[in-house]
């Protein structure tokens, strides 16, 4: 939804002079509040009757489930209405102002694990509250950011009816993507429910924990060339956009990488220090997540691309369509009796598929040039993954586990990651960027 509300806020800076921002900025904020809207009805039916009558859970805990659920749906709508405020920083590439905000929601959640240690409520019910006021602090201070520093980002609730059809046909197809998504993790996260029980969510649920804390610094790395792709477009500047894009995809795989090869290779460690129990099949539910997560990392920037065309119905349709199987597939697997993991396992093979597909509809709608994507990109890293494993795991395999194999073991895949990364994934010009940057960063400390 960021993304989508991003596009067309980026599309009319691009166009300079001509553009009508603050009419596109309105027009963002009356969908969003429609679509929060629509939200609230459909949670407070539909989904009332889905938590109270299908979801496992301890008969105890239903009241308490009940509570999490309508926080939840506050904190979900209110993110929504946030949509555009945040869309707009990112469009204005305002990072240091996102990085601030950022910072201050960590902090708020801090505080929010603190009061839940001191508390003597129901903590699950407390934690589910203050993460919504949370929400509410976040939104109140990008609303005043972006009226003290954008004149164009002030809403003066305006239907404009050409860019409303058009952000509505947009938004709409890109509707259906993000609903594959949601279908495709938390539809998981409901078969696990129905089929093993809580207690396989909340393995499932720590695995995404770790991956989404390491994901983040891909987010904000694809967050901050977003608007440039979406500009370059806007300004015809097809070739400097493929670089972007090009640019993007790898070094957000090669960032992934560097984090995820520890964490898979160390998972039953990682765990066994951060838990006291474990649930059974997190270490593989979390090394599957990660390796998703690293095809994935791939696409931000392909997805970018996509939206600044603004033809995105065949790209959801087809990608959003073979998302969604993941589900179906999942669901006979496990009523054919397999373990849990299977559709993890599933959901893997499926993002494979959908980068391929990406692929391939970008060629035809915005003339990709996919063979080079695949030489210097897709296949590159792929390479790299492979050598980048091969120390670290020999090391894991001979060395008895503790304390001195973790170190050894996570220092060994940093090294032969970036080692690997640095002399076959990046160009000479790549290569000369980051060194003259490093230098600097070396400089101002100094």
């Amino acid at each position: 939804m960021t993304t989508a509300s991003q596009r067309f806020l980026s599309f009319e800076i691009g166009k300079n002079e001509s553009g009508n921002i603050q009419t596109v900025f309105s027009t963002t904020v009356v969908i969003h509040c429609l679509l929060a809207l629509c939200i609230i009805v459909l949670a407070e039916t539909i989904g009332v009757w889905f938590l109270n009558k299908y979801m496992n859970f301890p008969s105890d805990r239903l009241v308490a489930a009940n509570w999490v659920f309508q926080f939840s749906v506050l904190t979900f709508v209110i993110n929504v209405i946030s949509v555009p405020y945040n869309a707009a920083i990112v469009a204005y590439e305002r990072m240091k102002a996102f990085a601030y905000v950022s910072i201050i929601e960590a902090i708020l959640r801090l505080l929010v694990v603190y009061l839940i240690i001191v508390t003597s409520a129901d903590k699950l019910i407390i934690y589910a509250l203050m993460l919504a006021l949370v929400s509410v602090t976040i939104r109140i201070i990008y609303g005043i950011y972006c009226r003290r520093n954008f004149q164009e980002c002030r809403c003066n609730w305006k239907w404009n009816r050409s860019i409303g059809k058009e952000m509505l046909s947009f938004v709409s197809w890109n509707l259906i993507g993000s609903i594959a998504g949601v279908a495709k993790e938390q539809g998981i996260n409901v078969l696990l429910n129905i089929f093993f029980g809580a207690a396989i969510n909340a393995a499932r649920g720590l695995a995404y924990q770790v991956m989404t804390a390491m994901h983040g610094f891909i987010s904000n790395f694809q967050m901050a060339m977003n608007p440039q792709i979406v500009k370059s477009y806007a300004s015809g500047k097809k070739e400097e956009m493929f670089k972007l894009v090009f640019r993007g995809s790898k070094f957000s795989y090669l960032l992934m990488l560097t984090l995820s090869v520890p964490v898979i290779i160390e998972a039953p460690f990682i765990l066994d220090f951060w838990l006291k129990e474990v649930p059974a099949y997190t270490p593989a539910f979390l090394r599957i997540v990660l390796m998703t997560s690293l095809i994935d990392s791939m696409s931000g920037t392909l997805i970018t691309s996509m939206h600044a065309s603004g033809k995105v119905r065949n790209y959801q349709l087809l990608v959003g369509g073979t998302s969604i199987l993941t589900l179906p597939i999942a669901y006979v697997f496990f009523k054919l009796g397999f373990e849990p993991y299977v559709a993890m396992i599933v959901g893997l093979c499926i993002s494979v598929i959908c980068h391929f597909e990406r692929l391939l509809l970008l060629r035809k709608t915005i003339h990709l040039p996919v063979p080079d994507f695949l030489k210097n990109v897709t296949f590159k890293v792929w390479g790299i993954s492979a050598l980048s494993v091969i120390p670290p795991v020999i090391l894991y395999q001979t060395m008895e586990h503790g304390w001195l194999s973790f170190f050894v073991v996570c220092t060994v895949s940093a090294v032969s990651t970036v080692t690997f990364s640095y002399f076959l994934g990046l160009s000479k010009h790549e290569k000369t960027v980051i060194v003259t940057g490093i230098k600097n960063i070396i400089y101002r400390i100094r």
